[in-house]
C-alpha cells in the first residue's frame, strides 16, 4: 500500500475525488522574516479493503516547526457555485463539494479516507520577532498507526530572507456581523460570552490583514428584507427624556472601541445612517422610554427625510462626534451614508448626504458605489468602487481610490468564490499595488444569514446564503468551538494577496516604482488590469519569487 504525498503551493485546490490531480510540486520557496507562509500536502492512499477510513500519525521536523500549524482541508457543500453567466476562470460550474474549510489538526493523528484525494494545509506563522533568517528544511512524515513506520515523507526548503514586509498601508475592512455570532452561538447580545465571541473574530480578522472595523452604533441596515429587523446589536443606548429630546449612552461603544484597538484595529467605519439600495429609510433604532420600556422608534417606517429623523440626527451626531474627538479618533473614524446606491437612487443619496455631512465637519465619508456621478457631484468623499466599474475613476485620476467586490463581480475581475481558482483571489494584491488603491472592502467576513437575513443558516451546510450568492461570497471563516473562527482556504490566500502588496511596496522603496512595474510586466507577460490578468498560477508564484530575489539583492 503506497501513500502518495506531494507538497504543492497554496494556489492549488484539491477536490474530494477518486483521482489524483496533477499538481505542481513545491520543493523550495522563500519568504520575508515577518511573513506567513502557506503550502499544501496532497495525499492519496489506495486500498482494496471495504473499510476506507484510516488513522495516520504525522510529524513535521525542522527548525521552523514550532511556528507551523497543520490543518486538514475539509470539503463543504456548494449548491450554487456560480451564476448563469461565467467566464473561463472557474474551476467548475457544477454544484458539489468544495475544498475550503481548514480544520486544525491538534493531535498526533489524523483520519483520512482511502481511495480519495485529500490535502493538508501547512501554515507557518512568524513570531513577533520574526523567523530566523537562512535556509531551513521542513519535513512532513506520515506514519502507519499500527506499525509506526513511515509511509511517506516530503520536504520543503524555506529560505527566510533577512528583510521584513513594511507595515500595511492599505485600509482593509471585512464586515463582521455580530448578530450572526449571537444567532449561531445562541448568545445574549452584550453578554460576556458575546463579547468573547466578538473579540475572537476580531482577532482572526486582524491576523489576516484587516485593520478597519464596521461599527454598529445601531443595527446596521444591511442585507435586511424591507419590513424586517435583524437581531439587534445596537451599541448606543438611546433614551427618550420625556421632554421631546434624547439622552445617549456611549458605554458599549467605548467597550467596542477599546476591544478593537487592543486587538489591532486602526480605523472605524460607522454603519450606515440610511437604508441600503435607496437611502429611503432610517436604520432600526430602539429607544428606551421614561417608563423603562423600549420601542422601535426608527426603522422601515421612518421617512429618511422626515422631520423626526432630522431632529434625531441633529441631537445625536454632535454628541457622537464630541465623544470621538475626546477619544482622539477624529482621523480614525469614517461615516457611511447608504450602501450601494445606483443611478436611480442619486437624488435620495444627495438628500441623505446633504443631511448627514454638515453634521460631521472634519470627518470623512465613504460608501460602496459604482456610478462616477456620485463622486463627480461631490456627494461622497471616498467612493468605494466596485472592481468592475473602476475605469472612469481611474481615467479621471481620483486620488486615494478604494475598491470592493461582492457577488456581483463574477466576470473577469478578482474574487474568492469557492468555484474559482485561488489565483483569482491572490491576484488582487498585485492589482491593488499597480493602481495605487488605498482601501479594500468586502461585505462578508461572517455573514451567516440567508439573503436579506430572512433566516439564520448553518455555514457548515449552507455556503451560499440559501442559493442566493455564489458559494463562498458570504463569509471567510466558519464558527468553531469556544467562539473560535475556523479559517478557510480563501482567507489564507487573501492574506497572501495582502502580503504580495506589501512585498511590492518593500521593493518599490528599494528600487523605485518604474523598475518594479517593469518587473511585474515582464514576469506576468502583460500589463495587468482589474479585468485582464494571466490565468497562470505559476506566473504569480514566479513573480513573488523574483520580488523576493530583488529585495535580497538590493539589501546586500
Amino acid at each position: 500500500m503506497t501513500l502518495h504525498l506531494r507538497l504543492t503551493s497554496s494556489l492549488e485546490k484539491m477536490f474530494h475525488q477518486k483521482t489524483i490531480a496533477d499538481v505542481k510540486q513545491l520543493a523550495t520557496t522563500s519568504i520575508l522574516a515577518n511573513e506567513t507562509l502557506s503550502f499544501q500536502a496532497q495525499y492519496f492512499l489506495p486500498s482494496t479493503e471495504r473499510k476506507t477510513r484510516r488513522t495516520l500519525h504525522w510529524s513535521v521536523e525542522g527548525e521552523l516547526a514550532p511556528w507551523l500549524q497543520v490543518y486538514q482541508v475539509t470539503s463543504v457543500p456548494g449548491h450554487l457555485p456560480c451564476y448563469n453567466t461565467v467566464d473561463d476562470h472557474y474551476l467548475t460550474t457544477e454544484p458539489g463539494l468544495f475544498p475550503d474549510l481548514l480544520m486544525p489538526v491538534t493531535g498526533p493523528t489524523m483520519q483520512i479516507t482511502c481511495n480519495y484525494q485529500g490535502a493538508l494545509w501547512l501554515c507557518l506563522t512568524p513570531p513577533p520577532e520574526g523567523l530566523p533568517p537562512g535556509e531551513h528544511t521542513m519535513t512532513l512524515r506520515l506514519y502507519e498507526e499500527a506499525e509506526n513506520s513511515v509511509m511517506s515523507e516530503a520536504a520543503l526548503v524555506v529560505t527566510v530572507l533577512p528583510a521584513t514586509l513594511p507595515a500595511q498601508q492599505l485600509y482593509h475592512t471585512e464586515w463582521i456581523h455580530t448578530d450572526c455570532l449571537a444567532n449561531y452561538y445562541q448568545l445574549t447580545v452584550f453578554s460576556e460570552e458575546y463579547w468573547q465571541a466578538v473579540r475572537k473574530f476580531v482577532q482572526s480578522a486582524v491576523a489576516h490583514g484587516v485593520n478597519m472595523m464596521l461599527t454598529p452604533l445601531f443595527t446596521p441596515p444591511l442585507d435586511t428584507a424591507p419590513g424586517t429587523v435583524r437581531t439587534e446589536v445596537q451599541l448606543i443606548d438611546v433614551f427618550d427624556d420625556g421632554q421631546g429630546g434624547y439622552r445617549f449612552g456611549f458605554e458599549r461603544l467605548a467597550r467596542w472601541v477599546d476591544l478593537c484597538r487592543t486587538e489591532g484595529i486602526r480605523d472605524f467605519e460607522i454603519a450606515h445612517f440610511f437604508t441600503q439600495w435607496g437611502a429611503a429609510h432610517a436604520p432600526h433604532i430602539a429607544v428606551q422610554l421614561p417608563d423603562g420600556s423600549r420601542e422601535a422608534r426608527f426603522g422601515w417606517h421612518t421617512d429618511a427625510f422626515g422631520e423626526q429623523w432630522r431632529q434625531f440626527l441633529s441631537a445625536f451626531i454632535p454628541q457622537l462626534t464630541a465623544w470621538f474627538d475626546k477619544q482622539g479618533l477624529r482621523d480614525r473614524v469614517w461615516f457611511h451614508i447608504s450602501d450601494e446606491p445606483t443611478d436611480q437612487h442619486l437624488e435620495n443619496y444627495r438628500k441623505a448626504s446633504d443631511l448627514l455631512r454638515p453634521l460631521i465637519p472634519g470627518y470623512r465619508t465613504l460608501d460602496a458605489l459604482s456610478d462616477y456621478d456620485f463622486y463627480r457631484l461631490g456627494l461622497v468623499e471616498k467612493p468605494v468602487t466596485a472592481s468592475d466599474h473602476l475605469e472612469p475613476f481611474l481615467e479621471n485620476q481620483v486620488p486615494g481610490l478604494w475598491t470592493y467586490y461582492c457577488c456581483a463581480q463574477y466576470l473577469d475581475v478578482a474574487n474568492r468564490f469557492m468555484a474559482q481558482p485561488s489565483l483569482r483571489n491572490r491576484i488582487l494584491g498585485v492589482q491593488l499595488w499597480l493602481y495605487r488603491i488605498e482601501g479594500f472592502l468586502h461585505w462578508g467576513f461572517n455573514f451567516y444569514n440567508s439573503e436579506l437575513s430572512r433566516e439564520a443558516i448553518d455555514p457548515f451546510a449552507v455556503t451560499d446564503g440559501l442559493q442566493a450568492f455564489p458559494a463562498g461570497d458570504p463569509f471567510l471563516v466558519y464558527p468553531g468551538k469556544d467562539f473560535t473562527p475556523l479559517p478557510s482556504i480563501r482567507l489564507k490566500v487573501l492574506l497572501e494577496a495582502m502580503q504580495d502588496l506589501r512585498a511590492l511596496q518593500c521593493l518599490e522603496a528599494l528600487q523605485g516604482r518604474a523598475a518594479v512595474e517593469a518587473l511585474v510586466d515582464d514576469v506576468m507577460g502583460m500589463r495587468i488590469t482589474f479585468k485582464a490578468w494571466p490565468a497562470d498560477a505559476q506566473k504569480l508564484l514566479q513573480l513573488r519569487a523574483e520580488i523576493n530575489k530583488a529585495i535580497e539583492l538590493a539589501l546586500r
